[in-house]
């Protein structure tokens, strides 16, 4: 059986935990479960002119916005509730598959990253090639490919795991989705170096990780919950 998105995430964001977990920002309220989080574990949605609410990922668009926990079952919450109608304080429809697209959406930003940090060369591609750099330095975070092989996502992990406290795995994308950001048909074993464009990567992807699965290796499995 498909393991389902992950709603046991760490809430990490919590305004009382950010003292805690170093995460600065803007605090907003979940219009669903009134929880108050920072902004990078929200999605934000602003209502059209023809009265249908848009999910904004980026949070730059015009507006005002209504904010919704970053995971599947809040989203489909919020559209069962009616919860993005009270929040904007007048009738707003939504698309169908709402979650969906907020997927989608994710999906593009972490892909959008990915393919920033292969253009200023900020990537280490193939099985061997990150298996000698993670024996030289410590990297920014590792990719493996959900479809590829456990045995050879486990020779990674292990190996930093090894050498590094904590090293941090994002393994929900496919080798074609790696692919796509890479410029290559598929790639299974990738890794990002540390810096501005692979924080920005882990933001989106963090929040892409409560629409789809999540492999147990992933690097917030060991975060504070």
């Amino acid at each position: 059986m498909m393991p389902t998105p992950r709603n046991d995430r760490p809430t990490r964001l919590t305004a009382s935990d950010n003292s805690e977990t170093g995460t600065d920002g803007p605090v907003r309220q979940c219009a669903v479960t009134r929880a108050s989080y920072t902004q990078d574990c929200l999605i934000r949605f602003v209502r059209s002119p023809d009265g249908v609410a848009v999910p904004d990922v980026a949070g730059k668009l015009p507006g005002r916005g209504a904010w919704v926990r970053a995971d599947r079952a809040t989203i489909d919450m919020a559209v069962e509730r009616g919860a993005l109608s009270r929040a904007f304080k007048q009738k707003t429809a939504v698309e169908p598959g709402l979650s969906d697209m907020v997927e989608r959406q994710l999906l593009q930003r972490c892909l959008n990253y990915l393919s920033m940090s292969r253009k200023a060369g900020d990537v280490v591609i193939g099985f061997d090639q990150v298996r000698a750099y993670l024996r030289t330095q410590e990297p920014g975070i590792l990719l493996e490919a959900s479809d590829g092989s456990e045995d050879g996502r486990n020779k990674v992990h292990f190996l930093a795991k090894a050498l590094y406290d904590r090293p941090e795995t994002a393994g929900a994308l496919t080798s074609a989705e790696l692919g796509m950001a890479f410029g290559r048909p598929h790639v299974i074993h990738a890794l990002l170096q540390q810096g501005a464009l692979c924080k920005s990567f882990k933001d989106a992807y963090w929040r892409l990780t409560g629409f789809r699965p999540a492999p147990e290796l992933d690097w917030f499995s060991g975060l504070k919950r």
